[in-house]
């Protein structure tokens, strides 16, 4: 998505995940139309670790943080096409990503991310002098590593989840401002077998927004009918939430998949989301239940009441909107 102010496009724009990864050129960054609200993810094809498991892919990609319209800032993988949230940053355990951050704000702002390795240099905090000034270009570096047995025989664990990024230096050496304006997006790192989604989608509770919005522009999501769609839920700001999806489930585990059919990991539709909480899933769109507008939204009551939530729209398999999905839709514009 181009647009500066991210809305939901015609699904038919839209172009299936799983056939461009299948391209996917293993140094490059791809672009891929999944997300509807936010940029598209950047990702590349697992790395052949070369000998070693724990040695993946090294890719380059450039960054660019931008004001947008609304007083948002935001990220974006190449110049005017930043948005809140920013792109889907993807890899592979074993692999680096060099993100090279271009500020075209006049303020002080950085990248940070949660669950990977980094030196104090790309930590992308004042603290460690790691952030870029008003028009600097910065090289911040990611690693990633498999689980691995260590002394003791202990084994460690690796890098793979559903992890976030953000803004770590406007404002306040913490990037308070930075983050609150919309400087933040969704991390993931997979596990090789790990299944990869038709659609991806990240939701943010920031506060009292959605996304930096609120209902009834609060984000909607769109999907055909029996399509793998995965979300990543993040939360950050100062309140506690809870994220909650209509009629579809999803394991509370790494993956939000059963591992098996003895797997005891306990089936959950709603879970906690406090600041710097993040989490992923994956649903099959409308299974068991059939396409419809499905709500999310935060579960403190006063929060949903107050415009914590947004709709997920299952269409049919052709994409043609199902029955009464509309009139909810209305129903939701409205203040329903």
């Amino acid at each position: 998505m181009t647009d500066k102010q991210p809305r939901t496009g015609p699904i038919e724009r839209q172009m299936s995940r799983r056939s461009m990864l299948a391209g996917a050129a293993a140094s490059a960054a791809v672009p891929v139309a999944a997300t509807t609200v936010g940029a598209p993810p950047a990702t590349a094809a697992p790395g052949n670790g070369r000998g070693n498991p724990n040695r993946g892919q090294t890719r380059r990609i450039t960054m660019y943080a931008e004001e947008i319209s609304g007083g948002m800032i935001g990220y974006g993988l190449a110049p005017g096409e930043a948005t809140v949230p920013g792109p889907i940053l993807e890899m592979w355990e074993g692999d680096t990503l060099e993100i090279e951050l271009v500020n075209n704000t006049d303020r002080q702002l950085s990248i940070h991310p949660h669950g990977v390795d980094y030196s104090v240099d790309s930590d992308g905090s004042p603290l460690n002098a790691s952030f870029n000034e008003p028009g600097e270009r910065r090289t911040y570096v990611w690693r990633t590593h498999s689980p691995y047995k260590a002394e003791g025989g202990r084994w460690m664990p690796g890098s793979a989840g559903y992890w976030h990024y953000h803004d770590h230096a406007m404002g306040t050496p913490h990037g308070t401002e930075g983050i609150r304006k919309g400087l933040y997006g969704a991390l993931i790192v997979r596990r090789k077998g790990d299944i990869t989604p038709d659609r991806q989608f990240t939701v943010v509770f920031n506060d009292m927004t959605i996304n930096n919005r609120i209902a009834p522009d609060a984000p909607l999501y769109k999907a055909r009918l029996g399509e793998r769609v995965e979300f990543i839920a993040i939360g950050h700001g100062n309140t506690f939430h809870t994220f909650h999806m209509h009629a579809h489930r999803w394991v509370d585990n790494r993956t939000g998949m059963l591992e098996g059919p003895n797997d005891p990991s306990p089936a959950i539709d709603n879970k906690d989301l406090n600041p710097g909480d993040s989490f992923g899933f994956q649903v099959i769109a409308g299974e068991g239940v059939g396409a419809g507008a499905w709500m999310y939204h935060c579960h403190v009551q006063f929060h949903s009441d107050q415009g914590m939530a947004g709709i997920f729209l299952v269409l049919n398999e052709d994409g043609s909107v199902p029955d009464g999905a509309q009139a909810a839709l209305d129903r939701y514009r409205d203040g329903g």
